[in-house]
């Protein structure tokens, strides 16, 4: 017999809001939570769309996990703690073998972080899925885009490009060695920087998740702040993955206008630089790609010479 909509909210996603401040969690026509003292409330929600977001036969488990992971990145990006979940899940059909994995990638992620399913919604449709996510921040320590100002230093988390060039090989289906194995995860199994996140609301001047590409993303966050950059592409850190896979030019594309890595983008005034500890903060390695300056755009230079780079980063609405 086929499932319906309330047994696949029971049996997948039922009683998973094991959280002192979810009052009234799933089961009702909508949730109650109890906000903390001294903290205000941070909302973040993302769509994923089989064919756009992920290759089609994505497996489930990733699916589910990198559902949540892109919605965690965008609260770690403003420093906040993650706390609570709700989920909108269209299915071509009630399949239990894909929902059972799809559920594990999910909640195996959630409870990582300690965020809990409150409530959603389940219908008939392309696969769809959609979540928002609410946290907690300190009404004084919060990370915005707007707050770069020229002389601070330029920083990025982790390797910018590898999400994209694990994509290119999952559509090439390409053969799985230990490079391919590691890029493809990258774009399958990010992982949102949250403790990073949560330590540079007090060292960063201001912070973005890179999801549609680092110049795209770079030029958001100075447009936000009133500023331009000035990049140095001899400083983005280096993929041996993707060097073992992609010649140079390709990698620096990759790096620079890649999609996906949710990787973080932040700037630090001179003064904070010193607490940044030689490279790592929060288990994470940073790295300082170039400096905030008061003329507007973003630039790339080697060295002292500048390049022209062909601008690109995802945008779901420009012509193809």
């Amino acid at each position: 017999m086929p499932l319906s909509e309330f047994d696949i909210i029971a049996k997948y996603f039922g009683s998973r809001s094991a959280r002192s401040d979810v009052s009234l969690g799933i089961g009702d026509d909508a949730a109650i939570l109890n906000v903390p003292a001294g903290r205000k409330l941070v909302l973040a929600m993302d769509t994923v769309v089989e064919g756009v977001h992920f290759p089609s036969g994505t497996p489930a488990q990733d699916v589910g996990h990198r559902a949540l992971a892109v919605n965690l990145s965008d609260l770690a990006a403003m420093g906040a703690e993650p706390s609570w979940m709700s989920l909108s899940l269209s299915l071509p059909e009630a399949d239990e073998t894909w929902l059972e994995q799809f559920a594990r990638g999910l909640f195996a992620l959630a409870d990582a972080h300690k965020v809990a399913l409150i409530g959603g919604d389940t219908v008939r449709g392309p696969l769809v899925v959609t979540i928002q996510v609410g946290g907690w921040i300190e009404p004084d320590h919060y990370l915005l885009r707007s707050g770069a100002r020229a002389g601070d230093g330029l920083y990025v988390s982790g390797v910018p490009g590898e999400a994209a060039a694990g994509l290119a090989l999952i559509r090439a289906h390409a053969a799985a060695d230990r490079s391919a194995q590691h890029l493809k995860s990258r774009f399958l199994r990010p992982e949102p920087r949250v403790a990073l996140g949560r330590a540079l609301r007090t060292i960063a001047s201001a912070a973005m998740d890179v999801s549609d590409g680092l110049l795209a993303d770079l030029e958001k966050l100075c447009a936000a702040s009133g500023c331009g950059a000035r990049v140095q592409v001899e400083a983005l850190p280096r993929s041996p993955a993707m060097q073992a896979r992609f010649d140079e030019p390709t990698c620096l594309r990759y790096a620079l206008t890649g999609g996906d890595d949710y990787e973080l983008l932040f700037t630090v005034t001179p003064a904070n630089e010193a607490a940044l500890h030689a490279g790592t903060l929060a288990g994470v390695e940073v790295a300082r790609i170039g400096t905030i300056t008061a003329e507007p755009g973003v630039r790339c230079f080697r060295g002292d010479q500048e390049l022209v780079l062909e601008r690109s980063g995802y945008d779901h609405f420009a012509l193809r």
